[in-house]
């Protein structure tokens, strides 16, 4: 029996199996999962690592309750979901402007937009300013830049400390892109040329320690493909859309880091410079008043470790925090003159209660937040209008100077949507708040004089104009013609004004 099993071409057969698959096994690297479990505590103090990347993205113009990860019905964001709820999400995250390069200056700098200078179409970064790229090259990272919004360009001084600052080169589409944006010109390209220039900088940095910053577009141009849902054939359908389109490409980011075996040192930052009007408060669009819909944006950590129960921030946080937070996470030196603060202690804070079962920390706080619009930014010639916004505890206080007699208070514990102005009922709260707003813009400005001024020439113009924005001339001046222009909110760029 044993002879006959042993001549047996059968025996060989099998053999030659089980060596053909243990050198395929042994070709198998068996490895831990991506990202590995840890602990609140391992994430605020990252400092302890020196093989830590950040990879920092901005969704242009994005409102967190358009986000299935804030709670939206809709599966607007099904992968950044999934991904919050082994990070830290920030429930409550305000603005400092409703149009990018002012919301930009400030959340490079942890500066209000009256300390940066940079209210208006021409002006730009100062050189004395000391931005996270630089500090991080000067920590020993290798920088970049990627970025499709002009605003942010090499030209208005966004591009000092990346070693790389580039727009994406266009692409043949992987997809089929669909575009329902109103306007006469359309930005080239799309964001997966961000994704693959994202991708092609991580694959050539994998031996590097490294940060890379990602804007995204085009839920600000509001394209998108095949691959969203059928939301409907709305105007406000086609931003959902363009919302499930780009957390398709978070989802490849992550995919790239998850392949080049980055994903587990990796830091990933998502935040957005500035929401979109709906018709809410009469209007469609931004750059053009100072509302919840325009303010409030998405915060989201991922951390490179995977947090057992994912931390919700409620307290109320501000854009100028998010670099203040990301510097003393990393351990690195704090920007210089920030106004902002660092939510580290709000992180450990919301980690303890969830661990103990204890109620969440209340959404409002007795710190003001400050969000400035001069409502003349994109006019060229034309004196400053400036306009201002206040949180503080349960209220919004809005100071029109084109209106300065008819202020906007809103109680959001009544109503959260700043529907109902309650101003004339509550005089005493409002001259409280317009004495703390005054008070705020009688402090110390920053270390330079001024921003500098940028002269637009005919490329850089149509560049802009490519984004939907349209920069015009002074108006004539009527009577009653600033209000009422200004009610309407011409900001002088355009419907889909930025």
């Amino acid at each position: 029996m044993l002879r006959r099993l042993i001549d047996s071409p059968w025996l060989f057969f099998g053999l030659a199996l089980l060596l053909l698959v243990a050198a395929v096994l042994s070709q198998i690297e068996f490895t831990p999962k991506p990202r590995p479990e840890g602990t609140i505590d391992e994430v605020v103090s990252l400092s302890d690592r020196d093989d830590v990347n950040v990879v920092f993205i901005v969704i242009d113009m994005l409102r967190a309750d358009r986000m299935s990860a804030y709670g939206y019905p809709r599966n607007t964001t099904p992968i950044m979901k999934e991904l919050a709820k082994g990070g830290i999400r920030f429930a409550n995250v305000e603005a400092q402007s409703s149009w990018t390069k002012a919301s930009m200056a400030s959340m490079w700098t942890g500066m209000y937009p009256e300390r940066t200078g940079i209210q208006r179409f021409f002006h730009a970064m100062p050189e004395e300013a000391h931005l996270p790229a630089e500090i991080m090259r000067d920590a020993g990272y290798r920088t970049a830049g990627i970025w499709r919004n002009g605003w942010v360009a090499n030209n208005f001084g966004f591009g000092q400390g990346f070693d790389l600052y580039i727009r994406p080169k266009q692409v043949r589409p992987e997809y089929k892109i669909k575009k329902n944006i109103p306007a006469a010109h359309r930005l080239p390209g799309n964001d997966m040329d961000a994704t693959l220039s994202a991708l092609e900088f991580m694959t050539g940095s994998v031996n590097e320690k490294f940060f890379l910053y990602i804007h995204y577009m085009d839920v600000h141009q509001y394209l998108y493909t095949d691959l969203s849902p059928d939301f409907g054939s709305g105007f406000s359908d086609f931003y959902d859309s363009s919302i499930y389109w780009t957390d398709h490409n978070i989802g490849r980011i992550m995919e790239g880091l998850r392949d080049l075996r980055l994903i587990d040192r990796t830091l990933v930052v998502i935040v957005s410079d500035h929401g979109e009007a709906f018709f809410e408060h009469g209007i469609e669009g931004h750059a053009r008043n100072l509302y919840k819909e325009v303010l409030t944006t998405p915060w989201i950590i991922i951390p490179p470790v995977t947090l057992d129960r994912g931390v919700v921030v409620n307290r109320r946080v501000a854009n100028v925090d998010v670099w203040p937070t990301m510097l003393d996470m990393l351990g690195l030196p704090p920007l210089e003159g920030a106004e902002g603060q660092s939510a580290v202690p709000l992180i450990l804070d919301a980690a303890q209660r969830a661990a103990s079962s204890a109620p969440p920390e209340e959404v409002e706080t007795d710190r003001a937040i400050v969000a400035q619009l001069d409502r003349s930014w994109g006019r060229v010639g034309e004196d400053p209008m400036p306009t201002a916004s206040l949180v503080k505890g349960h209220h919004r206080y809005n100071y029109r100077s084109f209106k300065p007699d008819h202020p906007e208070l809103f109680d959001h514990r009544v109503d959260p949507k700043e529907s109902i102005n309650v101003a004339r009922e509550n005089p005493e709260l409002v001259a409280e708040l317009q004495q703390e707003l005054e008070a705020f813009f009688e402090r110390k400005k920053t270390q330079w004089d001024h921003a500098p001024e940028v002269e637009l020439d005919e490329m850089r113009q149509n560049q802009l104009r490519a984004l939907g924005y349209v920069l015009q001339p002074a108006r004539p001046k009527k009577p009653g013609d600033v209000a009422e222009g200004a009610e309407e909110g011409e900001a002088g760029a355009g419907a889909e004004a930025d």
